[in-house]
């Protein structure tokens, strides 16, 4: 198993380097790899590279988020996207939106926040007395969704048109606003999130089977549910602050990858971040290439292939 793991897991890394490299040179403008002229050089270097970069951050974000959240709620439908999450760290972006716009640390920071207090409302609504279930916890995450998706509403009554324009298409998922300090901010998040995650795979592995079981085995329960909210909240803020609300990666990629190398957390959750990368850089070539020079949302790219492929393993299961 560990030899055909690591096996796996080269391949999925050289996967990631074509993907990046296929995506560098494929656009509006397709570019050559060797011999670029001065404006290739900034296409590629100032606007491509980064959104490129961008893209596997927050696909990697959303992954490890949602391989830690589904472990820990030991449920295959919790993800940033459907639990609310993501919305919490949207409306966190749209007040810094609104009300820090010259702060561009405001975003994520708010992002965070927003994320943070939208995932324990969602557990502490489907928490109950008996345990928690998939029809409790989908009936919390449409809940708070619904109820975040008014008020982001309402405050968009304080946008004009022009930004108005602006922040419905990054609501939709865009990486076409990636800037260089937006791109430190995703990685940092997207690396220390799949450590944090990694770090606590073993004490995941045990809850899965049951909180009391992991508790008698000395897994320090409450340690572990504070600090995978933690990370997936770091984690899902940074990806929302960068990029909006891109759905489906969260939910698709940690069953994709359990599906290939089993239930260990020990794997699921690195592997998950390296799939994630891959998926979004992919949805992300196609919203810059299908209608160029035009472009489609990333987040309706990857809902059109997540959607049809999670009804598929799900009829598979």
């Amino acid at each position: 198993m560990n030899r055909r793991a690591i096996i796996i897991g080269f391949g999925l890394l050289g996967l990631l380097a074509l993907a990046l490299v296929s995506a560098a040179m494929l656009g509006a403008e397709r570019l050559p790899i060797f011999d670029l002229n001065d404006q290739q050089r900034s296409i590629l270097f100032d606007i491509r590279l980064p959104r490129i970069l961008l893209g596997a951050c927050v696909g990697a974000s959303l992954a490890v988020a949602g391989a830690g959240l589904q472990s820990l709620l030991r449920n295959p439908l919790a993800e940033p996207y459907l639990l609310g999450v993501s919305n919490g760290a949207a409306l966190g972006t749209m007040l810094a939106f609104v009300l820090f716009e010259s702060y561009e640390f405001a975003r994520p920071v708010l992002a965070f926040g927003g994320a943070a207090v939208a995932t324990l409302a969602v557990y502490r609504m489907a928490k109950s007395r008996s345990g928690m279930n998939v029809e409790r916890l989908v009936l919390s995450g449409v809940i708070v969704t619904t109820f975040l998706s008014s008020v982001i509403v309402m405050l968009t009554t304080l946008l004009d048109a022009a930004k108005l324009r602006s922040f419905t298409f990054w609501l939709l998922g865009d990486l076409s606003q990636a800037t260089q300090n937006g791109v430190y901010i995703a990685l940092g998040a997207s690396v220390i999130a799949t450590i944090i995650l990694s770090s606590q795979a073993r004490g995941l592995n045990l809850m899965m089977v049951g909180e009391r079981d992991a508790f008698d085995f000395g897994v320090e329960v409450g340690r572990v549910r504070m600090l995978v909210f933690a990370a997936s909240s770091l984690a899902v803020g940074a990806a929302v602050a960068a990029s909006g609300s891109v759905g489906y990666v969260g939910l698709i990629v940690p069953h994709l990858v359990r599906l290939t190398v089993g239930s260990d957390n020990r794997l699921v959750v690195p592997f998950s971040a390296i799939v994630g990368a891959i998926f979004v850089v992919f949805a992300d070539t196609i919203a810059r290439t299908a209608i160029a020079p035009r472009e489609l949302p990333v987040g309706a790219v990857t809902a059109l292939i997540g959607a049809p492929l999670f009804i598929y393993l799900l009829r598979k299961s």
